[in-house]
């Protein structure tokens, strides 16, 4: 019978640390309830001593989440202990996560801290987080650098003061396969009460070798994976969810594991998260990508139509790539956008629903086919969307090629304020970036432009994201609609509406 591995989501804490991953409270709760139906066992919610926000958002993810345990994040401190249990006390199997680094480098530059120092905090901190909570992990951060014999110690000294999983980090992505195999077996094998503790890993992508590093940890004995949605995370993202999942499935018989993830959910799960943080999945990723199961070479064509496993290894079906189905027009009646929102995963209330259902009657109007796809940046734009201190109420737009430059006609809301503005620029986009920005009285920075669009044809919504900054600050903004430059309006402002929140917040 095949062991199981623990599938330990940290989207919604590193991979947040993702440069332009930011999400807001309510797209926090949606994903953490996609973690929740794909299948994780685990899902880091945050590090609720961050911020208040953060401590907000880890609080309203464990009240959400039933049928997963809901960890928060914290360092070695008692302060940031209390901070951690009483965000997640809510949850319904809550686990506390706390770590402390052992590398030389770490103690010595960061720390500044003797490696006894060093032990004897993890074993207050490991302590004090059990007298909390029956379920802690300890991390000790920057293990692929570490002495082996010092972090066994160390390893050692968590489990005596009640920690039940040990986690062995490879925080800088600077290990290699074997040699991090090796690490995790040595640990395991020398501390003489490894067998209280369930093992995990969590690797990061510095070299392109997080989920390499990760299987063969695995191979060596973890029981426990730490990754994030494609990959996302802190520099070159954390091991792809998607990647250890299906290496592990495809090759059963070489690792001989199982885990609780619904595979055909991966691909609806990554697409939420690109639609949530405004970045698409790169068409070469592996399991996901636009080019994951497209076949251009003659030879390769050849021999898919004969027998498909002659260069497919897994099906598209299996990972959740199925043929998309035109099943929503403008005549479409709230149960049937209600279905289809079940289906893609989404449980929203009445009035929610509603919003979507009138959403979708709107961009009937203006597009004859709506896609998944539609729907969901739909409930990204009407349900999940901050409120709005800046919000758009009517667009308009001239531009020609006469010499006369473009000009942008803006009616917006500000605080409930109803003004108006009218303004040039270089561009049709750069005279509704002016014009807002003068209503606003802010001149933030672009420091990222991008459109894509959501589905195929030439009625496509397209998909706008914004990166600004302003006063050191950066905020990325998103927006739909079936006008990129309405899109586009609608970016911008979600941009400066996340950067207003953060301002508020900081004060």
């Amino acid at each position: 019978m095949a062991d199981k591995l623990y599938i330990f989501d940290t989207t919604l804490r590193d991979g947040e640390q993702s440069p332009g991953a930011t999400m807001n409270i309510h797209e926090k709760v949606q994903l953490a309830r996609q973690l929740e139906n794909v299948g994780v066992d685990i899902m880091e919610a945050g590090f609720p001593a961050a911020s208040s926000g953060d401590f907000e958002a880890v609080k309203a993810i464990a009240a959400a989440v039933k049928n997963a345990q809901v960890a928060g994040l914290c360092r070695a401190v008692q302060p940031d202990i209390d901070r951690a249990w009483d965000a997640i006390k809510g949850a319904v199997a809550p686990r506390i996560h706390t770590f402390i680094a052992t590398s030389p480098v770490h103690m010595e530059h960061k720390l500044r801290k003797s490696p006894e120092q060093v032990i004897e905090m993890a074993r207050e901190a490991v302590r004090y987080a059990s007298s909390r909570c029956l379920n802690v992990e300890f991390s000790a951060e920057d293990a692929s650098r570490s002495d082996w014999d010092f972090l066994t110690r160390v390893v050692e000294t968590a489990i005596d003061a009640g920690a039940t999983t040990i986690n062995i980090p490879d925080t800088v992505g600077y290990a290699q396969p074997d040699e991090f195999g090796a690490l995790v077996r040595y640990v395991m094998e020398n501390a003489r009460n490894s067998h209280k503790a369930i093992f995990s890993v969590h690797c990061h992508n510095d070299l392109g070798l997080a989920v390499a590093n990760t299987l063969a940890a695995v191979k060596a004995g973890a029981r426990q994976a730490e990754v994030t949605i494609s990959g996302i995370g802190e520099r070159a993202g954390n091991a792809a969810l998607e990647e250890i999942v299906m290496a592990l499935r495809t090759r059963q018989g070489y690792y001989n594991l199982e885990t609780s993830i619904k595979s055909e959910q991966l691909f609806p799960t990554c697409r939420l998260l690109s639609m949530i943080i405004g970045q698409p999945i790169p068409a070469n990723k592996a399991i996901v990508g636009a080019n994951a199961f497209a076949h251009e070479s003659g030879i390769h064509q050849d021999g898919m139509l004969k027998n498909r496993e002659t260069y497919e290894i897994m099906t598209p079906e299996s990972v959740g790539r199925t043929k998309t189905e035109i099943v929503l027009g403008k005549h479409s009646g709230r149960n049937a956008i209600k279905g289809k929102l079940e289906e893609l995963g989404y449980q929203l209330d009445t009035e929610q629903t509603q919003l979507v259902f009138e959403a979708v009657k709107k961009l009937a109007d203006r597009k004859k086919q709506i896609y998944d796809e539609d729907m969901e940046a739909l409930v990204l734009e009407e349900v999940f969307r901050i409120p709005d201190k800046f919000k758009l109420i009517h667009l308009s737009v001239q531009a020609s090629d006469t010499g006369v430059p473009p000009s942008a006609a803006i009616v917006m809301e500000v605080a409930g304020e109803r003004c108006q503005h009218t303004t040039f620029g270089v561009g049709p986009i750069d005279a509704v970036f002016n014009a807002i920005s003068q209503i606003v009285g802010r001149a933030p920075q672009l420091r990222h432009y991008s459109v894509n669009a959501i589905t195929g044809g030439t009625d496509a919504q397209g998909e706008v994201t914004v990166k600004l900054q302003e006063n050191g600050s950066a905020a990325v903004g998103r927006g739909a609609d079936a006008d990129i430059i309405t899109a586009s309006a609608k970016a911008y402002l979600n941009a400066l509406n996340r950067l207003a929140k953060k301002e508020q917040e900081d004060k």
